[in-house]
């Protein structure tokens, strides 16, 4: 009888010179954490401080992660904190930092998690969460670096270039004339949109305000405004109700950012379109304002959320309840996410950061265009040093 040949494979013979992924994997070898003070030229007031609630912003406090490897890759990212907090998360940045010593800058995911448990105590939002973010985003600056790819090309890229609304000329300081001038000067740089905050204890203030701003506009012209949670549930029907007549792009935060079910019921009340989520600082918290059918649009904001990691994790389940996205501050690191989001998004244009990075952005027809720049696409500048209040190192340089 003819033997049967048999299609069992046998495993039994291993190549002496295969390695597995963990022994070929790179490693991180060397950690800076920078803490940076960001002057503005001038204070800046929304409606949190006309209630009395914050003082007006007078710098910014921003977290720099810098990660070299044994192989000489390297990555940058940043957190940030207005006001308070900024000397908390660069303490707590300093103490969770030596967990990725050793470790394999590919494996992000699991990085994320395992500084998220390092300050698990403390909690897994908040500052906590914030502070994971400058070495999350410089992990994946440094994997797009390594692939030679700027990020939106290493994540999957929907477009080349994103719509981008200026915020910084319509600040509730600004007297309205100013508001105007800023205005044009924005349309004449080519931005696609303005936003202007409201707020005002007086709403016929905003709505004259709103009013004028629309009249040079024109009425296609993209114009949002933002009320920085400072209403209450009756406050904002009237408001909604008001700013109907201005087809307005959004309304911004017309409650407290946890206010989930009353945003909800703005947004199913009015035709003009929710937008809310900067303020929330973990994916979880998002998740409840996407589930909640919380906003229209929902923003995000990667240094906040605790990175790109969670922020992924943000923009998956945005995408499959059909939500619009419109991140919040951070250009440099949300245009890359913005790109490959599968609705058609906003970025959000602030100038104050520029002195801190040797590159520009470019902006041309209402669009903020990616680089072909790998990573994320920035440097520090020599300005970013010389602001620089204290930085620590670890590890050794390979």
């Amino acid at each position: 009888m003819k033997a049967v040949e048999s299609n069992v494979v046998s495993y039994s013979k291993v190549d002496a010179n295969a390695r597995t992924a963990a022994e070929s994997g790179d490693r991180i070898e060397w950690i800076k954490v920078s803490l940076v003070y960001l002057p503005l030229a001038t204070p800046v007031s929304d409606a949190k401080v006309l209630t009395g609630r914050q003082k007006p912003l007078t710098e910014i406090a921003f977290i720099f992660a810098e990660i070299r490897t044994r192989d000489g890759f390297d990555g940058i990212g940043f957190g940030y904190s207005k006001r308070a907090g900024g000397p908390g998360m660069y303490e707590h940045a300093k103490e969770i930092a030596p967990n990725l010593l050793g470790e394999d800058p590919s494996d992000i995911s699991r990085l994320f998690t395992k500084l998220l448990w390092a300050g698990a105590s403390m909690g897994r939002s908040g500052l906590t969460t914030q502070a994971i973010a400058p070495f999350d985003i410089a992990l994946w600056d440094l994997k797009a670096k390594r692939a030679g790819l700027p990020l939106a090309k290493l994540l999957g890229a929907h477009r080349d270039s994103v719509q981008c609304y200026n915020t910084s000329g319509g600040y509730l300081h600004t007297p309205l004339d100013q508001v105007l001038k800023n205005v044009r000067i924005s349309q004449e740089s080519g931005i696609g949109g303005i936003k202007l905050k409201v707020g005002q204890p007086d709403l016929s203030i905003d709505i004259q305000r709103v009013s004028e701003v629309r009249k040079i506009l024109g009425d296609d012209f993209p114009l949002m405004v933002d009320a920085n949670q400072q209403w209450d549930r009756q406050k904002a029907t009237r408001a909604c109700r008001a700013f109907e007549q201005f087809d307005l792009t959004w309304i911004e935060e017309p409650l407290d950012a946890y206010d989930f079910e009353g945003h909800a019921q703005l947004s199913a009340r009015f035709d003009t379109a929710i937008a809310t989520g900067e303020m929330l600082t973990s994916a979880g918290e998002h998740a409840q304002l996407i589930m909640t059918e919380g906003s229209d649009f929902i923003q995000p904001d990667a240094p906040r959320v605790g990175g790109i990691t969670p922020f992924l994790e943000i923009m998956a389940l945005g995408a499959f309840k059909g939500r619009k996205l419109a991140p919040h501050f951070a250009m440099e690191i949300h245009l890359h996410l913005a790109a490959a989001y599968p609705i058609e998004p906003w970025l959000e244009h602030f100038e104050w950061l520029g002195p801190m990075f040797n590159e520009q952005m470019q902006l041309k027809d209402g669009r903020m265009y990616v680089s072909d720049r790998p990573g994320l696409g920035f440097t520090l500048s020599e300005q970013a040093l010389v602001w620089r209040a204290d930085a620590t190192e670890f590890g050794k340089l390979p």
